[in-house]
């Protein structure tokens, strides 16, 4: 990344710092809320409510459907509603910093506007996904924009914290970028089974067992790239805690999803919650990975007689 597309703000002052913490709350309340977003799409794919509205983007050619509201209306109905709010949120994200951009990082305005390039992007899925009856490819693309925008949104918030280094992360940098795209994709893989109910299909049928296969042997490099990164944190000397942390913190998630995983598996999927629980701590895995990168790539030592203040300014960059 050139010096010029990172450049920070010369001097660091007091409107920067307080427009910068405010910037960062915001984007990493969208990934929060994307988080919770995404966990309520799941509950609204696996409870059969995807086309509980059959028009879009009213439903039953109402803002607020009363007459046929019920739980699968009401789930499928919610999830359009946070998703528009999100919308908007993002919006005023991308203004916030294109009018700030004289005391943000140079990058902050054109990632915030690539995030909103995302939303709409995803808007115009989500339409499809019912006018085009749930589609699959669809419904996967639908999921893996909406895991993109969240990690774009993890990645502008980790960028714009302040992080101290020691610079002795070496390649773990590079490990916990192989892993995040394997993890990314073994999501994508998740999503082409659960858009096309594969497991129930290869049980039952014995079609699309190659889809289900296919994210099962998925489960492999991911897990071996993850557990690489961990082990290679905890070997590390010398090594910031917060990097440990997170390398902690993403071996529990790899951890919790397996074990989802398989009672998922082993249970048919009939036990909608572990299947939406599945999702989200996956979306979670995805974005502890994330963060620790970013933070892994900023890993700068401290010169000596330097200031925490210039330290931000030239670790950001």
């Amino acid at each position: 990344m050139s010096e010029s597309f990172l450049h920070q703000p010369a001097v660091s002052t007091p409107d920067s710092t307080v427009v910068r913490t405010w910037v960062t709350r915001l984007v990493f309340g969208l990934a929060i809320a994307t988080l919770f977003l995404m966990a309520l799409g799941s509950a609204t794919r696996v409870m059969n409510a995807g086309l509980s509205c059959p028009d879009w983007p009213l439903c039953y050619g109402e803002f607020v459907p009363r007459d046929q509201m019920n739980l699968q209306v009401f789930l499928e109905w919610f999830h359009r509603l946070i998703a528009t709010s999100m919308g908007f949120a993002t919006i005023g994200l991308a203004s916030l910093a294109w009018w700030n951009r004289r005391v943000l990082p140079d990058w902050t305005p054109w990632a915030a506007t690539f995030a909103l390039f995302l939303v709409v992007i995803q808007g115009i899925l989500g339409g499809l996904t019912v006018t085009e009856l749930l589609r699959f490819d669809i419904v996967t693309a639908h999921l893996g924009t909406g895991l993109l925008f969240f990690s774009t949104l993890v990645a502008i918030g980790t960028s714009l914290i302040s992080h101290q280094g020691t610079g002795n992360v070496g390649n773990l940098k590079w490990v916990g970028l192989i892993a995040i795209v394997l993890v990314y994709l073994q999501s994508i893989l998740g999503g082409l089974v659960s858009s096309q109910w594969a497991l129930h299909q290869c049980l039952g049928t014995s079609q699309l067992c190659g889809v289900m296969n296919s994210h099962i042997a998925g489960v492999v490099p991911a897990t071996i790239a993850t557990l690489t990164l961990i082990f290679l944190t905890w070997r590390t000397p010398a090594l910031p805690p917060l990097l440990r942390r997170w390398a902690t913190l993403a071996g529990l998630c790899l951890l919790l999803q397996i074990t989802l995983g398989v009672a998922t598996f082993r249970l048919h999927l009939q036990v909608e919650p572990l299947t939406v629980a599945h999702q989200a701590v996956g979306a979670s895995l995805l974005g502890t990975l994330i963060i620790f990168t970013i933070l892994a790539f900023r890993d700068i030592p401290v010169l000596k007689g330097q200031s925490q203040e210039a330290l931000i300014d030239f670790s950001a960059s």
